[in-house]
């Protein structure tokens, strides 16, 4: 018999997507893909390369559970050349991927039956790794009028006797807005005066763009929680690399969660990312977030042309989050089935907003610029010329 919570977890529709996408390109249809949030662009070369040497020098062993120290050190260092704060290297944990981070978090802070608070829209696993460890998601609607952020009036409002942390994202998915460093002190204080822990996804960080400075809740709140990743910003989706800064009091209980989950990150990758941090690794990925500006650029009015409504400009990441009720029909009564739609007819591959929570899911859709500029463009007219 299947575990009820097992059952209880949502999949992801965009897989859904995906895998039509697929099928469709193994009929030999072209698919433009703007549904999965990965970059196009390979990982920096100076990675692979010592990823390659340390596979050469058969750096294939275990690794203690929190990780290489190394790597805890370089990211130690990170956060006081990239935000000035100082980090000891102690409360830095190393996990599968910012999905490990985020297992060791709730796993550790969210008692059975107990709630975390959460932006609606927002991303997924954050919500199904809560009904994992046997907790609740407090879901909050959020929109334009609030920057789709939880905000201190929200927590101030709607925290109960059985919410325990809660966790925001910036910049964030679905939306790419931002938070500001009031905003984030304002959230930090009123989550403190409710005694509870704060949670921020910054996996994100290093795209943002107009010149926005993006800060760690770090600078504002040293015993916040913060996970991070190598997948966005560094273009390591594959190696499955993240990391964790905890209060220093809480580093031995992720230490023993990570023994028994998953033991280690993987070792190569580890390796690898130790190049993360270098003058040529960065060069490339800052000409890579310029691309990406370019393509918000590109695409945002692009969309807009079409009727869809876009209520607050995304700062960050690599997502437009779009209201699309004015496109709505009786053929496509809801995002789902226009998205199914325009994959059939015209070879686009978005994401409906059904993944990203209950909030007016069904009139909003996720467009990911992770293609080139002339790539979305091409998908603007086919959807012009669909008729929609």
């Amino acid at each position: 018999m299947i575990a009820q919570r097992a059952q209880e977890i949502s999949p992801f529709h965009v897989m859904d997507i995906l895998a039509q996408a697929k099928r469709l390109e193994a009929q030999g249809r072209d698919i433009i893909h703007l549904e999965v949030g990965e970059p196009d662009f390979d990982t920096p070369q100076p990675i692979i390369d010592a990823g390659i040497a340390a596979l050469k020098s058969a750096k294939t062993h275990y690794t203690p559970a929190l990780g290489l120290a190394e790597l805890r050190e370089a990211i130690a260092n990170w956060y006081q050349t990239r935000y000035q704060v100082a980090v000891s290297a102690n409360r830095v944990v190393i996990t599968p991927g910012a999905s490990g981070a985020l297992m060791l978090v709730l796993g550790a802070l969210l008692e059975r039956d107990k709630k975390v608070m959460l932006a609606d829209p927002g991303y997924p696993c954050n919500r199904n790794i809560a009904r994992f460890v046997e907790g609740q998601a407090q879901l909050i609607a959020v929109d334009g009028s609030d920057n789709y952020q939880l905000t201190a009036e929200h927590i101030n409002a709607h925290w109960d006797d059985d919410t325990t942390l809660a966790l925001v994202a910036s910049p964030s998915n679905p939306t790419g807005t931002v938070l500001s460093r009031q905003q984030l002190s304002d959230l930090a204080a009123a989550i403190r005066a409710k005694q509870g822990s704060f949670v921020v996804d910054e996996i994100y960080h290093g795209l943002t763009y107009d010149g926005i400075d993006t800060p760690t809740v770090l600078s504002v709140d040293q015993n916040a929680f913060v996970i991070n990743s190598f997948s966005k910003f560094f273009g390591m989706t594959g190696w499955r690399l993240g990391w964790l800064v905890a209060p220093e009091q809480y580093v031995p209980i992720m230490d023993k969660l990570a023994q028994n989950l998953f033991l280690a990150a993987p070792t190569v990758s580890q390796y690898a990312a130790l190049s993360a941090f270098n003058s040529d690794t960065l060069a490339i990925l800052a000409q890579r977030r310029q691309l990406f500006e370019q393509r918000r650029n590109t695409l945002l009015p692009a969309l807009q042309s079409l009727g869809l409504e876009v209520k607050t400009t995304p700062q960050g990441a690599f997502y437009i989050y779009a209201n699309c009720s004015a496109l709505l029909n009786e053929r496509s009564p809801d995002s789902m089935a226009l998205c199914k739609y325009w994959l059939q007819k015209t070879g686009v591959a978005v994401t409906p907003g059904n993944d990203f929570g209950n909030n007016l899911a069904e009139q909003h859709i996720r467009f990911a610029y992770t293609t080139h500029e002339q790539r979305l463009l091409e998908a603007i007219e086919r959807i012009k010329k669909s008729g929609n």
